[in-house]
């Protein structure tokens, strides 16, 4: 049913979540699966461009003491779905993993990296960023991270994208 919502489209943004208070089931359901199953839907639909909204620290491997076991889960299921996202030959993906998200407005200054250290990000930059990454081909197969910084978007993605 998604792949018919997806045909004609020029690309798919991943930024669901299972959100706070759900548990490691949900964590897996939603920040894992949901992720792949929008990624089959979007190779079926034949949309190659998906970008993936994740988390600083996502990493399969994280280990059962780095937190408590919810917030592990939920870096196992986010740093499983990059995995297999990106090593999917037919989409162009990009991993976008924002620091600590705020509702504090947008500045339109950021720092991109692909470590940037802990931070926070309001989430209207964020969704600047993904934009700009929607117009930088160059960023396929990437992951990067996000935090608010001193650098307007546009030359932030620029410098990141050129390496």
């Amino acid at each position: 049913m998604v792949t018919s919502h997806l045909r004609g489209a020029d690309a798919v943004i991943f930024a669901a979540g299972a959100g706070p208070g759900s548990g490691v089931a949900r964590k897996e359901t939603v920040d894992r699966d949901a992720a792949i199953l929008l990624a089959d839907a979007a190779e079926a639909a034949g949309v190659a461009r998906y970008v993936m909204i994740s988390a600083m620290g996502a990493d399969v491997d994280t280990p059962d003491d780095a937190a408590d076991e919810v917030f592990v889960a939920y870096l196992r299921a986010k740093g499983a779905a990059d995995d297999m996202i990106l090593s999917r030959t037919e989409l162009l993906a990009t991993i976008v993993r924002p620091g600590q998200l705020t509702d504090d407005p947008g500045t339109g200054r950021v720092t991109i990296a692909a470590s940037t250290g802990r931070g926070s990000i309001p989430r209207a930059d964020v969704a600047a960023v993904l934009v700009a990454v929607l117009d930088a081909p160059q960023t396929a197969g990437q992951t990067f991270e996000l935090i608010s910084g001193d650098t307007e978007i546009a030359a932030a993605m620029a410098s990141f994208a050129m390496g």
